[in-house]
């Protein structure tokens, strides 16, 4: 059967810069929903954990690519914010949330980097905790997802955001972007800011694979608290299981996993994914 007329007749190769990424399921997403919409796609992790990609920068990495003929990248922890000096350009959106974590590269070999975590932690937010207060929330983390997702939480109407991480200078540096009615706790002193949250984010890798455990200790957490994580792999993380068993309303990381992905597809391809068979995909290859 004929390709729509719409559709490019194209391939795409693409490729997910990250430290501990090897398990993700980014690039199954992204080959077959190209499948599915008539584009072959092949999709390669770069997992800079590996001995074989260790001793390179990021820079080295990202040069590599464009000369081997990729259309796009993904770039996740811990570079989202390092990318940004070696891009060509970087999008409104980007340069102000300061973080990036999608770079199309033209034929003329130039780059261009995008942020589609603020709208995928923003559809997720809203699909998976609808309703939820938000008042106050305390979010922990101040690296590249932790700036996607103040801005997203600013921009769902959150009175008053308090943000923590392991460097104040950063999250003091990230509430002056996002704006005034953000304040910033030291990371082992987020007690008291819990004690009257409405919810809680966690923004840092802590709970992945390689970064095994939980950024709050359960003893703070209280029934009446939401609690999100970014974090997915795994999906059910340490702090989602701490939250659940004193019964917390959570929300997993595949939200966010899941919408960025169709928004960097859009952007990659010029066509529209299907985030319902996108999420399928996603969930069909784990826990």
């Amino acid at each position: 059967m004929p390709l729509p007329a719409t559709t490019p007749v194209r391939s795409l190769l693409l490729g997910l810069i990250g430290d501990g990424i090897t398990a993700s399921r980014t690039p199954r997403m992204h080959e077959l929903e190209g499948a599915r919409l008539g584009v072959p796609t092949i999709y390669r992790a770069v997992d800079t954990a590996q001995p074989a990609v260790a001793s390179a920068s990021l820079e080295d990495l990202l040069t590599a690519a464009i000369r081997l003929g990729f259309d796009g990248l993904n770039i996740t922890h811990p570079f989202k914010q390092e990318v940004i000096s070696l891009l060509d350009e970087v999008s409104e959106e980007a340069r102000r949330i300061g973080s990036v974590n999608t770079v199309v590269i033209d034929r003329d070999r130039r780059t261009r980097g995008h942020n589609t975590d603020v709208t995928g932690f923003a559809r997720g937010f809203d699909a998976g905790l609808a309703g939820a207060d938000r008042k106050r929330v305390v979010q922990i983390g101040a690296g590249g997802a932790g700036r996607a997702v103040a801005f997203a939480l600013a921009a769902a109407g959150v009175g008053e955001l308090v943000i923590a991480d392991v460097s104040e200078e950063r999250a003091r540096a990230l509430a002056a972007d996002v704006g005034d009615a953000v304040r910033v706790v030291a990371l082992g002193e987020i007690g008291p800011a819990l004690s009257v949250a409405d919810g809680l984010v966690n923004a840092t890798p802590v709970g992945m694979r390689a970064h095994p455990g939980s950024p709050v200790d359960a003893a703070l957490l209280r029934p009446q608290l939401w609690v999100a994580d970014v974090v997915y792999l795994p999906l059910d993380t340490q702090l989602l299981r701490d939250a659940r068993a004193i019964g917390c309303r959570t929300l997993d990381g595949s939200g966010m996993a899941v919408n960025q992905a169709v928004d960097a597809f859009a952007l990659f391809s010029g066509m529209t994914a299907d985030p319902q068979r996108m999420r399928e995909t996603f969930l069909s290859l784990g826990p």
